[in-house]
Parts: structure tokens; sequence; C-alpha cells
């Protein structure tokens, strides 16, 4: 039975739930240090895909990929806590500002040096909503993809069975490996933290976090145990090419951000009879807030 490494593209991400007036950058970027970080919703759906393979296939490896500031390795270590082996944080100042293109790039380079037989990925991220990264990744490793997938049926001969979740139904196709799979939001959620990886994996860390507090007990357990060290590459670690690389290697360019403020001008109160509810209809079709 085939033994899989696997690499699981994770982004931290800004709740857009509490995007506020500081969210961007006078440069159009997302200011992400004022804003509260999750873990992407769909890559938490690649994620479980990626553990289900785990499961049917002894032997099989997890390893989280993402990149951004120190703090996104809370995302590695929250998906080693639901089952990953372990993860590689791409964080340097010279990946700042990147669009999907110098994101995907950087990304690329460093599957490169991972050498996955399957890259899972969600179909997007929640702060650009492009569905692009993962697909752009595909291209610059010159592999197959599929998308929108909402289940991985199996493995037979060196190709995955899929099936896609698409607009108008439901198609299975098959594509041989190495491959590039974006998940859909449809598909299973991601299994909870589990509490014997919680006790085991709770002090993983990147070198950077290790540095900053050397004297912690979370400090002290990393450095005796290799199970506990997140990787942590700069750009350097994945030979890239510096020009497409964060700003420099990224085309978008935002010219103007306008900050849109909705305001309350005024509120009704209804009891609950059939005249006030109908009047109320009447109005919203009157006033073409309705119909």
């Amino acid at each position: 039975m085939k033994k899989l490494k696997i690499v699981v593209l994770a982004k931290q991400v800004p709740d857009t739930r509490n995007v506020g007036k500081d969210a961007m950058t006078p440069e159009g970027t997302v200011n992400r240090a004022a804003l509260p970080a999750i873990f992407n919703p769909e890559d938490l759906n690649a994620l479980e895909q990626a553990l289900r393979l785990k499961d049917r296939f002894p032997g099989t490896t997890v390893t989280v990929l993402s990149m951004g500031p120190h703090r996104a390795a809370e995302v590695i270590r929250d998906a080693m806590l639901r089952g990953a082996d372990g993860g590689v944080l791409l964080t340097d100042r010279k990946f700042a500002g990147a669009d999907t293109l110098a994101t995907s790039y950087a990304l690329s380079c460093a599957a490169k040096k991972l050498a996955p037989d399957v890259i899972i990925a969600g179909r997007q991220a929640i702060d650009g909503d492009t569905a692009q990264v993962g697909s752009q990744v595909a291209e610059k490793l010159g592999w197959p993809q599929v998308t929108y997938a909402e289940e991985i049926l199996g493995l037979d001969g060196g190709k995955m069975t899929i099936k896609r979740r698409l607009e108008n139904g439901i198609e299975v196709v098959e594509a041989p490996l190495p491959l590039v799979v974006t998940v859909n939001g449809s598909a299973a959620p991601c299994r909870p933290q589990n509490a014997r990886r919680i006790l085991k994996y709770k002090y993983a860390m990147i070198p950077t976090e290790v540095a900053a507090d050397p004297e912690s007990l979370a400090a002290e357990m990393t450095a005796k145990h290799d199970y506990l060290q997140i990787a942590e590459w700069g750009a350097d670690a994945v030979d890239p090419d510096p020009t497409q690389l964060g700003l420099e290697g990224s085309p978008t360019k935002v010219k103007k951000i306008d900050s849109v403020v909705f305001a309350l001008k005024e509120s009704k109160c209804l009891r609950c009879t059939d005249d006030e509810i109908n009047s109320l209809i009447v109005e919203l079709l009157e006033t073409h807030t309705l119909g």
C-alpha cells in the first residue's frame, strides 16, 4: 500500500467578521497586525482530506506549508494538534506584500524542496477570495490539478480519484500523481484538536519563538524533541528569483481604497400584529428594498 507524502497549504487570515478602519495599509495591503487572525476555513477542509488519506494509507505524512509573519506558526501548531506531522513556515520580509502570483511562486519554490506526492489546499482564502494560489502553484510546478474537490475517493495505480462539487452537479475525475488538489468549503469539516496530540505537540515552536523566550518551558521542550521543531525558512532557503517575490514580484497594484461604513439612520419598532407586518412589507416594496 502506497505511503504518501502530502503537503497542505494553509494560511493564517484576518477574521473578516472584525474588519475595521485600520484593516488596510496606505500601500493597499492588508494590515494583519490590526486584525484578529484565524485558520483559513477552506484550508481546514483541505487538511481533513489529507488526514483521511493518512488514516487510509499507513506511513503517510502530512506537512503543513504556510507563508506569513512569525505568528502564522499558530496555524501549523493547530494542524499538528489535529493530526498533521509537522510544518514549514515561510517567513521573510522579502515575501511581504505578495499578491497571488508572488505568493504562489514562493510556495512552489518551497514545494520543490519538500517534494511531495500531492499538494492539497483550500479553494480560496477569505481575505482575498481569489481562488488563484492553488492553481498557480500547480502551473508553476507543471503538475496536473483538480479544483473544487469535495472528497478524495481513492488512490490506485498512481492515480487519485476525486469527487468535484460544481455549480450544476457532481463530477468524479481521475488524475495522476504528483498532483495539486484544491478543496471546497462544502467538503467535510476538519476534525477537532485531539487531547493526546495537545499534550504531545502543544510546545511546538519555530526557532524565532524559541529565541524570543529561551528560558521558557516550551523552549526547553522544543530543544529536546525534534518533533516539536517547526521549520522556519527564509527566502534564501528556497532558492528563489528575488524579482518574483513580495511587492516587486506582484503585478497587482491597489490604486485606491474606499472605506465604506454603514451607519444606522433610523429604526422602527414593530409589534407582532398582522397589520404592522403587512404595513412594513408594503413599505419595503414601495422603496424597492424588496422586489
